[in-house]
């Protein structure tokens, strides 16, 4: 099976996104058979002069506004392997949608309009796929056909962009000059920039390298729920959830964290299907356990010779792009949604943001950058400590993806996301606060079941 990558392709509105990846897909004979011909005949029928981005506006509200609205799989390839191109908004009403879409992402193409230059968007969207950890990028710095392939203009762009780019420590693979709508330098090197010895487009994407196979990782199963039968005597006590990394197989010890408590597996189990020896990375499994134990769903369950390889965490430190309507402050508790688990989360810190407008490109970085701020805005990006009433079993985001992204819930309303960067140390009298909330928690829920909400934390008075 031929290796496939997932890509986000991104940039301000109008800059030629949409023309990029219909020319992508037409120029590597990806489309469907009679696809492109069918498209040009009904542009021809209805008096429409032909653009490649046709090929991808199908949404009515898209052919109506001009703008891509939603994020779209787009697959196809090349000699080297298979492409998942997540076609990425670019407007600024959308940047929730980006979100989502770039947070499957390992690499990315940035397309940047020659004419327009570095629009505030532009340089918006290389704030975060820095903050969601994307650092494979290649920029496409586009329509340069209406500006006579000029050298030293696309030469301007790229020296403002890579110094704005490099207050991000982000360090670009290649910036290729391009026009999308006339096919140069998408595919092969074109003949009308001589001056250009670089790569093309897919000549870029081709030296993107994967993210290591799940398969190979550590073992890490987010534990979904806990599962009784009872009919036909059938007493079997089923812990189930999508493993994330890794692979596990009957007889291995795991161990359930932040619990710690440890039992040997006794059958991997699947719906409708007979048991198997073993399970690995994107499979939904059930296991049953040659030793009853007590835990709850949220917590993520391990080999015992590899659980030190996920944290224990009360405190992280992170980077966050906040959406929501109100603004992420002090003393107010936001519900973290990371894997299985759910906790009541709190701004402890605000250590770096970068205001909303990104204004000042990288002459004005510095001013950029707050201290001492007390809120992240809407739109707003920055690095916070962030502190959890109970512990949460995770991992940084570059040690595993899937243990370290959440999403920060404000109400009814999610508000933010972000990436775990480390697990921070608690102060001792941290940890006897923690201690002694721990116990009353337990307490309560022993006691006063019914008082708790379904997120299992939230006591009602």
């Amino acid at each position: 099976m031929q290796e496939r990558m997932n890509i986000v392709i991104t940039g301000h509105v109008d800059h030629g996104k949409s023309t990029l990846v219909g020319r992508l897909l037409a120029d590597t004979n990806s489309l469907p058979q009679g696809k492109l011909d069918g498209v040009k005949a009904s542009c021809e029928k209805n008096g429409r002069v032909f653009e490649y981005s046709m090929l991808l506006d199908a949404l009515e509200d898209e052919q109506k506004q001009g703008i891509t609205i939603d994020s779209a799989r787009i697959f196809f390839k090349s000699a080297a392997r298979e492409y998942v191109i997540i076609d990425a908004p670019g407007h600024i009403e959308f940047l929730r949608n980006m979100l989502s879409g770039a947070s499957r992402a390992v690499a990315a193409i940035l397309v940047i309009d020659a004419i327009e230059g570095v629009a505030e968007n532009s340089k918006r969207h290389g704030l975060l796929l820095s903050l969601l950890g994307v650092s494979q990028v290649v920029v496409a710095i586009n329509k340069l056909d209406a500006l006579g392939y000029s050298e030293s203009i696309f030469r301007d762009v790229r020296s403002r962009y890579e110094k704005y780019l490099a207050e991000l420590n982000v360090k670009p693979l290649a910036f290729v000059p391009i026009s999308a709508r006339e096919g140069d330098n998408i595919v092969t090197l074109s003949a009308q920039t001589p001056w250009y010895r670089g790569q093309s487009v897919l000549e870029a994407l081709d030296s993107f390298q994967n993210l290591p196979s799940n398969e190979d990782s550590f073992f890490a199963m987010p534990l979904q729920d806990i599962y009784r039968f009872s009919k036909g005597g059938d007493n079997r006590r089923i812990y189930a959830g999508t493993i994330a990394s890794g692979r596990v197989k009957t007889g291995d010890l795991v161990r359930f964290l932040p619990s710690e408590k440890e039992a040997r597996i006794a059958s991997v189990e699947a719906w409708n299907a007979p048991p198997r020896e073993a399970a690995i990375a994107g499979q939904a499994a059930g296991f049953t356990l040659k030793e009853d134990i007590y835990v709850r769903g949220g917590e993520v369950m391990t080999r015992s010779d590899e659980a030190a390889r996920v944290s224990i965490a009360r405190k992280i430190r992170a980077n966050v792009i906040w959406l929501g309507q109100n603004p992420l402050e002090f003393n107010k508790s936001y519900l973290l949604k990371i894997a299985s688990a759910k906790v009541s989360a709190r701004l402890e810190k605000i250590e770096r943001t970068l205001d909303e407008s990104v204004s000042g490109g990288a002459a004005g970085a510095e001013n950029s950058e707050i201290s001492g701020k007390s809120r992240l805005k809407r739109h707003e990006c920055g690095s916070v400590v962030l502190s959890l009433l109970e512990p949460v079993a995770l991992s940084a985001f570059y040690e595993n993806a899937d243990l370290g992204r959440f999403v920060l819930v404000d109400g009814y309303d999610a508000a933010g996301g972000g990436i775990v960067l480390e697990v921070l140390k608690e102060s001792e009298a941290e940890k006897s606060r923690a201690n002694f909330e721990d116990e009353l928690f337990a307490l309560l829920r022993r006691h006063f079941p019914h008082r708790f909400k379904d997120d299992g934390f939230t006591y009602q008075i």
